[in-house]
């Protein structure tokens, strides 16, 4: 049975994802529905938290905008991303970036992984 069910989930799995994890910043484009009108709007963040699940696997990004923290969670595999990109590394040593919630300003930053 469980067979079965990894061979359909591999069909929709995506294949040209980067391989990213908590700290690192990315830009991702997302296809957003408006009316009957399509359109790619991106999102730029850190990444403060990565859930791996097979097809259930998802991320969430948290930025500033405005003064306000605002985070998305996305699927990975969903057919509403149309591209994820890296923009830099990040040096961190948890998994779970949730205390930044709490930063404001220069305290919330983290530091490159220049490797």
């Amino acid at each position: 049975m469980n067979n079965h069910i990894q061979i359909i989930e591999n069909e929709y799995k995506k294949k040209n994802i980067p391989q990213f994890k908590a700290g690192d910043s990315l830009l991702v484009k997302i296809w957003i529905l408006e009316g009957n009108k399509k359109r790619i709007q991106s999102f730029e963040g850190i990444v403060i938290s990565k859930r791996n699940r097979n097809l259930n696997s998802s991320f969430t990004i948290r930025k500033i905008s405005n003064g306000e923290g605002i985070e998305r969670t996305f699927l990975v595999h969903s057919p509403n991303i149309n591209k994820i990109k890296i923009i830099k590394t990040g040096l961190v040593r948890k998994a779970k970036l949730y205390y930044l919630r709490k930063c404001k300003g220069k305290s919330a930053r983290i530091k490159e992984n220049l490797k």
